[in-house]
């Protein structure tokens, strides 16, 4: 046997051990990605997740010259998508776009069959959805101030209509409650524009949600934007914060990000989270998330994995607080 024989075993031994550890030598190995990518979105076809899914796969397919294909797995309050992909091969080609309930299901205590700290890196970035304090244009309130005395004057609770139990538009206007001391009954529909019919037809008094679906109806003077819940003004739509008008701590959107199953290279956490990032970065991209009601945030992956962290303390510690009851 020649010393080139005598070596080649040994080499594809070597090569076995690396990959498993996931560290094969780039010029041992092939680059990320050299198959397509999977994104799963964990709500249906057509909604702000989906959509920005979309848009996102889009860019990158343009960079890779591999497909990124966004696959709708909804179910569960966001938990069937989260399923599928804690238990893919942790190999860059499984994704998940995660929203809000990826934190909030955690933070409630909710039976699932993962666990999000164990099963999942956090990628990033991210993309958010402001969420606004919105009332009809015939109620008497025009600023946090007139809000907070109309609803203490109500007994019964002041009704906001809200796109689900449990989503971050719902438990943004639990936070708004508990921080300013009045009752709040939520009335939940399917969506926002179900949400904008009631508000419209009077038969609620506000919606703490996304704007997109009521911008026409703010320009035709229906309705009346009260404030934004957020850290800063946002450019979806310039409204001012709830800290400016002397209620701080209102602070909560829907979001977006990458997760991965945990695992995943960091090689390839961190390429992604930088082309991902670079893609949020684009002008075009970002005008098109905006026409969403989307506001792209890039950051670090560990900057993602923190944001988390404090989305299931913040949103389970008002579960508790609240008596909230999700499912």
């Amino acid at each position: 046997m020649t010393r080139d024989q005598t070596f080649l075993p040994r080499r594809r031994r070597l090569l076995g051990a690396l990959a498993l550890a996931g560290v094969v030598p780039p010029a041992f190995g092939n680059a990320w990605p050299a198959r397509p990518v999977r994104l799963v979105s964990p709500y249906g076809a057509g909604g702000s997740n989906d959509t920005s899914a979309r848009v996102l796969a889009e860019a990158l397919s343009r960079k890779y010259g591999q497909q990124v294909v966004v696959e709708n797995k909804p179910g569960a309050g966001t938990r069937v998508a989260s399923e599928s992909v804690a238990h893919a091969a942790p190999d860059g080609y499984t994704l998940l776009w995660a929203a809000a309930p990826f934190a909030i299901n955690t933070g409630a205590g909710l039976s699932q069959r993962f666990d999000i700290r164990k099963d999942f890196v956090a990628v990033g970035p991210r993309v958010l959805g402001p969420v606004f304090l919105i009332v009809n244009a015939n109620s008497p309130v025009k600023t946090v101030a007139d809000f907070v005395k109309l609803a203490q004057q109500k007994p019964d609770g002041v009704t906001f209509a809200s796109p689900g139990v449990g989503s971050g538009p719902h438990l943004t206007a639990e936070l708004f409650a508990a921080q300013s001391r009045f009752k709040a009954l939520n009335v939940h529909f399917r969506g926002d524009a179900t949400a904008y019919t009631e508000l419209l037809a009077g038969r609620v008094d506000a919606t703490l949600t996304a704007i997109t679906t009521a911008l026409p109806f703010i320009q035709a003077g229906k309705l009346r934007v009260i404030a934004v819940a957020a850290e800063a003004r946002t450019p979806v739509f310039d409204a001012p914060t709830f800290a400016e008008q002397g209620v701080p701590g209102v602070v909560g959107y829907g979001w977006f990000g990458i997760v991965a199953p945990a695992g995943t290279p960091p090689a390839i956490v961190q390429q992604l989270n930088r082309d991902a990032s670079q893609a949020l970065g684009d002008p075009q991209i970002r005008q098109k998330l905006l026409g969403l009601g989307l506001q792209a945030a890039p950051g670090t992956s560990a900057e993602f994995a923190g944001f988390i962290d404090a989305e299931v303390k913040k949103w389970g510690d008002l579960v508790r607080a609240r008596g909230i009851v999700l499912e």
